[in-house]
Formats: C-alpha cells, structure tokens, sequence
C-alpha cells in the first residue's frame, strides 16, 4: 500500500500486548486487522477486549494481505524467528527488545530486511515519550554544556514476586541486563552517540528463585545468568556513564538516570517510561530548574507508530534496527567482560536519531 493509515498486527498475546493495543487501537495511522498468539484463545480475548476484528495462528496472520507491519511481542528467544517469518511474508517488523539473542542471528534479520527493501525496528520507544524527550532538547540545546558522564541505577529484588511466569527474565535473553539494560542505554546512547568500550562485573545473589503470584505461586525454578551486573561505558564521541542493574536489591531504587556536563547536571525521567520531569541543576542556583514533559501522552506502541509514518514518507525510522543491534552488541559486550573478565571493544556503531518535533501528535491523522 502507498497511503492511507498502516496495517498492523500483533503477535503475542502476553502482559505486554495490553499496553500496546490500548494505544495502536486508538491511533489513525495505524489500524490494527489481527492478534495471532500460539494460544489462539488468549489472541481472542485480547482481540475481544481491544476490539480488534480477528485472531488466529501465526501462519493465518503472516497470510493477510492488509498488514504491512508485524508487531512481534514474542519472548525474546523467538524474536528472530518470527521476524525473519514476517520478513518472508513481505511484512515491515516491530520487535520488543531485545531485538535478538546473540549477534549473528541478529546480524540476519537486519541483513534479510535489507534484501527485501523492508524495516525492523525495536524497542524500546520509551526514549520517544515526552519526558525524555523534553530532556534531550535540553540537553541538545546546551542547558548542561557539553555532556561528559553519566549515572544510571536499577536496583529491585526482581520480577519474580508479581510476574505469573517469570523464569524466561532469569536465563538467556534475560537476567536484569538484557530485560532493563535496553531501556538505559537506548537513552544513553541518544545523549553520548554511540558506545566504544565496555568493562562490567557481575553474578547472582541465589541460584534459585520461587514465583510469588499466579497459579503457579511457590514454583521454584533456576537462575542461569547474572541478577547484578555493574558497568563502566565509554563512548566513541567522549565521555562516560557508570551503569547498575540488579535484580538482587532489597533497596529500590528504579528509573534513576543523571547526566552530568560541563555546565550543569539534569536528573533525567525513568528510561522505561514515557513521561516524567527533568531537573537541572546549574551552579549557583538554590533550587533545579524543573522540566514537565512537553509533547504527545501515548507510550507503547509509539514507536510502532513513528516506524509506521517513517515508511510511508520514506525516511529512517528513529527506533532502528541498527541502533537497537548496537544496544545489543553493547549488553553482550558487557556480559563477556564479566565472563572474561576484560574490557570488550564495540565493533558496531549506531545513528543517533533525530529529537522528535515537539508538536509531534500521534493521534493526529497524516496518513
């Protein structure tokens, strides 16, 4: 299709698909023809719920010729899988993060899109929320100076005691570095360019870990990868960010992200939310200057909808799939230095995309 709203649909009907859906149903660029899920009956109640008009298996959704993009909420260790069966299918892709598992797979979805003139985007588009960015323009306008380090904090006792089925957060795709780590360092990456170096340390507090809400309450399952890991992060263009993520801290301290320049420090909005205020403390100043976030109220699934506007004016998309490969090149990195116990250089690099307008309306009609 050349014009007219985007056809979308949805694969995966877990937790996540609910934020989504609230806000694509109710944007007039896109229009949402179909939910698949492996549990067909889970993909019609959220259609029910949503008011999509269909749902159905992946292979009946892949066939419909009204979608043009994929919005791929798969647990992480299908997303390549079903990206590369969208991309088979002639279908654009929006993937949750992280975009894949390990590089090479990742390396192909991007190369396979590049074959056949389509995008894969990904999250996360929380760095398109108003709050960060509100900070961004700040920042990009020079509030602080020039930005030279960076600190940024995660610290829960992990997503065990609410999640129904949490076990894939605590193995290959998981762990607090590749479920949050998307989230800071996307943000990172927008403020400092892209990553060159990274050094890291981590492990797990328990080996074992017991579900704490569901059907499935007091199941005790395995912990295979790092629940704390601690980063130092050094970028190409100069400068540097020290960077915590724990799933192992009875202290909770979430969403905490600073910025420090050379004229000032701003105290950044969660980098996994779309709203928020930014602070800017300057020298000689009693009080920090306080920044409510100006723009657009959508969250999830703004991104999908930026990627949608991107295709049809054929220009880039801001949520790539080559800066989401360089987050992720950046999380594996940090993860074979706390295996190898050595700093790791980045051999990838990333675009760093431009600010949205700030009139930018996702629920106005352009298309």
């Amino acid at each position: 299709m050349t014009g007219g709203p985007v056809g979308v649909g949805v694969i995966g009907a877990g937790v996540i698909s609910d934020a989504y859906l609230a806000n694509l149903t109710t944007f007039p660029d896109a229009r949402v023809h179909a939910i698949a899920d492996l549990d067909v009956g889970r993909a019609r109640a959220q259609a029910d719920k949503h008011g999509v008009s269909r749902a159905g298996t992946v292979a009946e959704l892949l066939a419909e010729p009204a979608i043009e993009l994929v919005v791929n909420l798969t647990i992480p260790a299908a997303h390549v899988e079903v990206g590369l069966a969208a991309l088979d299918a002639g279908k654009h892709v929006w993937t949750e993060k992280p975009l894949a598992l390990d590089r090479e797979s990742a390396a192909k979805l991007l190369e396979s899109a590049r074959d056949k003139g389509l995008r894969v985007a990904s999250a996360p588009d929380t760095v398109l929320g108003a709050g960060l960015q509100t900070a961004r323009r700040a920042i990009e306008a020079g509030r602080i100076g020039e930005p030279r380090t960076a600190l940024a904090l995660f610290q829960t006792p992990g997503p065990e005691s609410w999640h129904p089925a949490p076990e894939f957060l605590f193995r290959t795709g998981g762990g607090p570095l590749l479920d949050m780590g998307p989230y800071y360092l996307t943000e990172l990456v927008t403020v400092f360019g892209p990553i060159r170096k990274v050094t890291a340390a981590g492990g797990r507090a328990r080996e074992t870990r017991v579900i704490g809400s569901g059907p499935r309450a007091g199941t005790e399952f395995p912990v295979t990868v790092p629940t704390t890991v601690t980063a130092l992060i050094e970028f190409a263009g100069g400068g540097s960010a020290q960077l915590v993520l724990s799933f192992d801290s009875a202290l909770l301290r979430v969403g905490f992200l600073e910025v420090s320049g050379t004229l000032g420090t701003a105290v950044l909005p969660d980098p996994n939310r779309f709203d928020g205020t930014t602070l800017l403390h300057l020298p000689g100043t009693a009080e920090p200057d306080t920044l409510p976030a100006l723009g657009h109220a959508a969250s999830r699934g703004t991104g999908v909808l930026e990627l949608a506007r991107a295709i049809r004016a054929g220009v880039p998309e801001r949520s790539s799939g080559d800066l989401a490969f360089h987050v992720l090149d950046a999380m594996l990195s940090l993860d074979e230095s706390i295996t190898r116990g050595h700093s790791v250089e980045l051999t990838s690099t990333a675009r760093v995309p431009p600010a949205l307008p700030g009139d930018w309306d996702p629920h106005a009609r352009t298309l």
